[in-house]
């Protein structure tokens, strides 16, 4: 708006102006054809076609001091108003261009003015506003369009300059943010400055200093806290091995039982366990557990290796262990991982009954679906407190004892998800808590899990 008016304003003034001037040369060459003849006089009718061609009432020259009418015709009314143009200022221009344009009525005006050439020292005029105003009207209609068009093309240069320089950088900025707020452990989403604009570059290099600062910040902080959870699963596991191993180098101590014999075999073979768990330490990276290593085993011979452990373990006359596995059932499972699978639930089966100083029963049973293996570890203990359950899975809040870190249930159910297999709680109550384990027997699946 503020280009139209600085464009309109001063073009219609200076139109007026060259308006009017034109006519007083135009009446300053119809002037011509009376000076030039004999006594001043012309044909009335050559008079009136001389004015109307120059589109004046009558014309005045002053000239040695004498003020002449040189052609005239009657005027339809009285003069409205008197302009000089020999020394107008911009504003009177612009104020009477604005006036005239306002101004509907037709009037008779009178404009003075020097002529051209010397051929006098003033001339006068007389002459209708409406061809005027009509003029001006024109001639502002086509100022408007050509401003409006120029502002409408300085306006889209404009606005593709922000959008280039500006908008866009700023809203690739905005993207990259959002991008590497929903992965900002992601080095990839890290922005790259690129912006043309000083001040933009500048806010992309700073963006891009704490992306890479945070990113990396993160990545440490998931590196201890991934250590730290490795160190915590192996530490429960391994204590727990060898724990046994532990137990049966004292009786062999202490003890010159026949027995020895055959504690000797389940001696070697925790810790063995003990070894093959430190050695996974090396691919422990991520605290992620490896992928298991799938083979087809029977399951009776790992169910009695983990309740012969245990129960060597066990207070006497405290848990019977009970074996319920068809002979022959076998299925397809990293061996490993699951005898430490079982011996976490069943460890924790027989610590819950010896905290609760009552004897009772812990029974492994198992079946053969169509698509999956159920093994189910039952007991006849206390059942599980309900802060237990609430948080059973969650490390170090689902213990159900005293100075229990609730890490057992937690390594187990991660060991059944790798197996494609789910952990579950089918019951706990005042009659024994139970725990189902299903392993999927679909191949595609399994090979999936193995890859």
């Amino acid at each position: 708006m503020l280009a139209e008016v600085l464009i309109f304003v001063p073009s219609v003034a200076r139109f007026r102006e060259d308006y009017l001037l034109n006519r007083l040369e135009r009446a300053q060459i119809a002037s011509l054809a009376l000076l030039t003849t004999p006594d001043d006089m012309i044909d009335p009718e050559l008079e009136t076609e001389l004015l109307a061609n120059a589109e004046v009432f009558n014309v005045v020259l002053r000239r040695d001091e004498v003020r002449q009418l040189v052609l005239s015709q009657p005027m339809p009314a009285s003069i409205y108003a008197t302009y000089d143009l020999r020394d107008p200022s911009a504003f009177e221009l612009i104020r009477d261009a604005l006036a005239g344009i306002v101004d509907t009525e037709d009037h008779v005006i009178r404009v003075i003015g020097t002529p051209v050439r010397g051929a006098g020292e003033v001339i006068e005029i007389t002459m209708p506003t409406a061809p005027l105003r009509a003029a001006l009207i024109d001639y502002g209609i086509t100022i408007l369009i050509l401003s409006a068009a120029i502002s409408i093309f300085t306006a889209t240069l404009l606005f593709l300059a922000v959008r280039r320089f500006l908008v866009k950088p700023m809203r690739r900025v905005v993207n990259h943010m959002t991008s590497y707020a929903e992965a900002p452990e992601d080095a990839r989403r890290i922005i790259s400055p690129d912006a043309g604009v000083a001040e933009l570059r500048d806010a992309e290099d700073a963006l891009m200093s704490l992306q890479t600062q945070l990113t990396q910040a993160l990545k440490q902080k998931d590196r201890l806290a991934q250590l730290g959870s490795a160190v915590a699963k192996i530490s429960h596991d391994l204590r727990n091995v060898l724990t046994v191993a532990q137990l049966l180098a004292d009786r062999m101590e202490t003890s010159e039982d026949p027995t020895v014999k055959r504690a000797a075999p389940k001696l070697v073979n925790a810790i063995s366990r003990a070894v093959t768990l430190c050695e996974s330490t090396l691919a422990f990276g991520k605290a992620e557990e490896r992928a298991p290593a799938l083979t087809v085993f029977q399951l009776g011979p790992l169910v009695d290796d983990v309740l012969g452990s245990e129960e060597l373990s066990c207070q006497p006359d405290m848990v019977t262990f009970v074996s319920d596995i068809p002979p022959g059932l076998s299925l397809r499972a990293d061996n490993e991982q699951l005898y430490r699978v079982l011996t976490n639930l069943v460890r924790n089966a027989r610590q819950a009954i010896e905290t609760s100083g009552t004897p009772a029963q812990i029974c492994i049973t198992a079946r053969e679906e169509d698509d999956h293996w159920v093994i189910c570890v039952a007991d006849t203990g206390p059942g599980l407190p309900p802060k237990a359950k609430e948080n059973l899975f969650t490390a170090f809040q689902g213990g159900a004892r005293k100075g229990g870190t609730g890490l057992g249930l937690v390594i187990a159910s991660e060991l059944v998800r790798g197996h494609g297999g789910h952990l579950e709680l089918k019951r706990s109550d005042e009659t024994g808590t139970e725990f189902r384990i299903r392993l999927p027997r679909n191949t595609a699946l399994l090979d999936a899990v193995a890859e």
